[in-house]
């Protein structure tokens, strides 16, 4: 369902800005492949390019098919007057994006998007080259490196900030809060899409139903709200244990999985520019830890980063994060 809507073009506030067409490959009666081409006028003015976007691509092992789906998608493109054809993404780099092609033998994670390997192949065969690639990393540690945890906590302290998590009975108004600072946090980042406000709150009321309050939190100085984190349950943990997809009696089985997930995904951690070297980033992953740790979760996945973003990255490490995944984004000329 939460697909359906994303697709749609009264539904998703995407397309007061967007346009994408959808084609499906058909062979002897059978689908066998599938891809979406993406115009984004707000990306293209930001960026002052010409970049169009493929994303939703699935495929079976056949060149040919992929190849015709790809062509398919770049005469869309190149009919608007767009130059480079740049992907997967589903629709934008707010929204799953990115090309698995280290990690593949871990499982998906929530959000994220997951591939055979031989779309690798399907891909760069078709005159793809990378443009960018995106890290993941994973923590089993039950807790976050002491000494560094105690220079945050002082430096945050020195700063005047503090931690809370968010309140669920003003949830509108705390929503209107991070509306404030997420384009700010994230501007300067390639790839960067800002989000309006109306999709915004679509993407708060599809993942309400399984926030947990005390993965979202925000670290505030005084009245202002200087950043966020937000984590959710790998909720893929539970998925799987319905394989054929039917309401019931597989939801049955979904929400007795549910009960005992331990893997948690940190979907997004950002900081207000002036803020960035105050510890609020180590405080806000300490403090979904240790709530984590207290509910029983033992494995967390923070991503994804830019690969040349070397402060996030090597904080990560630092925090002990250690990558394992990355996903590749592609252009190719039109």
């Amino acid at each position: 369902m939460d697909i359906r809507t994303l697709l749609s073009r009264k539904k998703n506030p995407f397309f007061r800005h967007a346009d994408a067409e959808y084609f499906v490959a058909v062979r002897d009666g059978a689908v066998v492949g599938r891809i979406a081409a993406i115009e984004n006028r707000t990306h293209n003015e930001l960026h002052e390019d010409r970049v169009g976007f493929f994303g939703f691509f699935e495929c079976v092992n056949d060149r040919a098919v992929s190849h015709a789906l790809f062509h398919a998608s770049a005469d869309w493109l190149r009919s608007r007057g767009l130059t480079t054809m740049r992907g997967p993404a589903s629709f934008s780099t707010n929204d799953e994006c990115g090309l698995v092609v280290e990690g593949l033998d871990t499982p998906p994670t929530l959000l994220n998007p997951h591939n055979p390997e031989y779309y690798i192949d399907l891909v760069e065969s078709a005159g793809f080259e990378k443009v960018k690639d995106l890290y993941q990393y994973q923590s089993q540690s039950s807790s976050l490196p002491e000494r560094l945890v105690r220079g945050a906590k002082l430096i945050a302290e020195r700063q005047g900030i503090v931690l809370r998590s968010i309140n669920m009975k003003r949830f509108k108004e705390e929503i209107d809060r991070i509306k404030a600072i997420y384009n700010s946090a994230w501007e300067k980042n390639w790839g960067f899409v800002p989000m309006t406000e109306e999709e915004i709150d679509h993407l708060a009321k599809q993942l309400k139903p399984v926030i947990v309050p005390d993965f979202i939190v925000f670290a505030e100085k005084g009245t202002e709200l200087v950043g966020f984190a937000l984590a959710l349950p790998d909720l893929n943990v539970a998925l799987k244990k319905n394989p054929s997809g039917r309401l019931f009696p597989g939801i049955i089985r979904v929400l007795w999985a549910s009960r005992k997930i331990t893997r948690t995904r940190i979907l997004l951690l950002g900081v207000l520019p002036q803020y960035r070297r105050t510890g609020a980033d180590a405080l806000m992953y300490h403090w979904i830890w240790e709530k984590g740790v207290k509910m029983g979760y033992r494995w967390g996945e923070a991503g994804w980063i830019l690969e040349d973003n070397t402060a996030m990255n090597n904080g990560l490490q630092r925090l002990g994060f250690s990558r394992y995944k990355t996903l590749r984004m592609y252009d190719l000329p039109l």
